[in-house]
C-alpha cells in the first residue's frame, strides 16, 4: 500500500523488488588482509579517518585478535561496507561501521550491524556500546532506527601508543 511505496522511495528504490534484488547481490564476509586498501578507501569516503588514528595500524591490531568480528559487505565484487566489532568479556563494541554513500539507505548498514550483533551475542555479549563522533551526529537516526539508545555517559580516552 501507500506506506510501503513511501518507505521504498525514502530508501532510494523504485520498488520493493529493486531493493530485494540489490540486497541479493550484497554479500557479507570476514575481512581478509587483502581487503585493507579498499576498506581504508571506504573509511576515507565515509569520513571516518582522523589524524590521530592510523587505519593500517588499526587493521593490523584488529587482525591480531582473530575474533572474526571484522566484517565487510560486497556488491559486484566491490567492498561497499565494513564493521569492526570487539568484545572484552563485559561489553561489545562496534567501530568503523561504514557504507559507501551511494549504497546508504538501502539496508546495507542495518544488515552488517545485525551480523556483528549476532556474532557478539554468540559470544555471550550482553550489551553493545558504540561511539559516534560529535562531527557525525547525523548518524543518530540510523542507530535509533536499529534500536540503539543514547546513553547518559561521557567518554574519556588516553592514548598509550602514538600512531603518528
Amino acid at each position: 500500500g501507500y506506506h510501503t511505496c513511501l518507505r521504498n522511495m525514502d530508501l532510494g528504490f523504485e520498488s520493493l523488488r529493486d531493493r530485494q534484488s540489490f540486497m541479493n547481490k550484497t554479500t557479507f564476509r570476514k575481512f581478509e588482509k587483502r581487503d585493507s586498501k579498499e576498506v581504508i578507501e571506504l573509511w576515507n569516503l565515509c569520513k571516518l579517518l582522523v589524524s590521530w588514528n592510523d587505519p593500517k595500524k588499526d587493521i593490523f591490531r584488529k587482525l591480531l585478535v582473530k575474533d572474526n568480528l571484522f566484517i565487510i559487505g560486497e556488491n559486484n565484487k566491490k567492498i561497499i561496507a565494513s564493521a569492526m566489532g570487539g568484545y572484552d568479556g563485559h561489553r561489545g563494541y562496534i567501530y568503523y561501521l561504514a557504507v559507501l554513500p551511494e549504497f546508504q539507505k538501502k539496508g546495507v548498514g542495518s544488515n552488517i550491524l545485525r551480523l556483528v550483533e549476532e556474532e557478539l551475542l554468540k559470544l555471550g555479549c550482553p550489551k553493545i556500546n558504540l561511539f559516534v563522533r560529535n562531527n557525525n551526529l547525523n548518524i543518530q537516526t540510523f542507530y535509533k532506527k536499529n534500536i540503539y539508545q543514547s546513553q547518559d555517559s561521557q567518554i574519556y580516552g588516553k592514548r598509550l601508543i602514538d600512531d603518528n
